[in-house]
């Protein structure tokens, strides 16, 4: 599968953070809406065969689907640049700043939510034939989605709030493991199969990732779902997103980085004594 040591995919990670720092808005925001739409239609995939089949395993083996070819055609989630971005700050990569990072992570945010927001519409219209009759079942599911994450965390209060919060950061502990796992080769079918194992876990385990959400409670919504948008905001979207960079930046990134990216005087002259540690696998 042409495997990749931490040390080289670690150097990668930092340089895409770094890059996505740069682009330019225009950039930014093309591939950022293609990955929120990729997803939600992914998501819309997924909740459609657990409907049809009654298996919400056979769901959650074929989500991992859009996220890989979105990864692959080069475009861009908010979790992704969660992780990925802050490294090139943390590694004082020339011209980065925090205000950049900020940047990215407002384009990417804003991009995810408007590919996302417009697969809502329009498989809304698909669920209720142009909104012409009730919705169908998966339809209807949806609503049922929305009502549950948001009106059913707020039901146990603060300790409902901590429970999504703990979904947002161990969800975006597994996607982030995903988008580097697909660094770790250098081969199409290397970087699928590191993507889809991590991927299908947080769909599996119902944890909360911020764009996945910003196709299924919309859709919610324009399909009947009882709760409001500040339902959604307040109990679902902004404790996720928060969660979701705890998640990400802190459980892959720094981790990575810390051990695999960063080199002490110390460590580098011991390496030189007793040859290179960095080319034996971590185990």
């Amino acid at each position: 599968m042409s495997y990749v040591h931490p040390t080289e995919f670690v150097t990668k990670m930092i340089d895409a953070g770094e890059a996505k720092i740069f682009m330019s808005t225009r950039d930014t925001l093309i591939r950022a809406f293609m990955a929120g739409a990729i997803l939600a239609l992914s998501a819309a995939f997924a909740v459609t065969i657990t409907v049809q089949t009654g298996n919400a395993l056979a769901g959650a083996i074929l989500f991992p689907v859009g996220f890989c070819l979105l990864y692959l055609m080069g475009f861009d989630l908010l979790t992704g640049v969660f992780t990925l971005s802050p490294l090139a700050l943390i590694d004082r990569r020339p011209g980065v700043t925090a205000g950049g990072v900020m940047r990215n992570w407002t384009l990417v945010f804003v991009g995810n939510f408007a590919g996302a927001f417009l697969v809502a519409v329009m498989m809304a219209i698909i669920f209720t034939f142009g909104f012409s009759e009730a919705p169908n079942e998966v339809g209807q599911r949806i609503g049922h989605i929305g009502e549950g994450r948001t009106l059913g965390y707020a039901a146990h209060g603060a300790a409902g709030m901590l429970t999504l919060f703990i979904r947002g950061v161990l969800c975006n502990w597994m996607v982030s493991t995903g988008v580097v796992a697909a660094m770790m080769s250098t081969s199409v079918s290397g970087k699928v199969i590191g993507m889809w194992m991590p991927i299908m876990l947080f769909f599996y385990m119902g944890f909360e990732h911020s764009i996945v959400n910003m196709f299924l409670f919309p859709s919610g919504l324009l399909l009947g779902g009882k709760f409001s948008i500040m339902d959604y905001l307040i109990w679902n979207e902004i404790p996720t997103v928060i969660g979701n960079l705890v998640g990400g930046l802190t459980f892959v990134g720094l981790t990575l980085y810390s051990t695999h990216g960063r080199k002490s005087g110390k460590q580098s002259a011991s390496a030189g004594r007793i040859g290179n540690p960095a080319a034996v696998p971590a185990e």
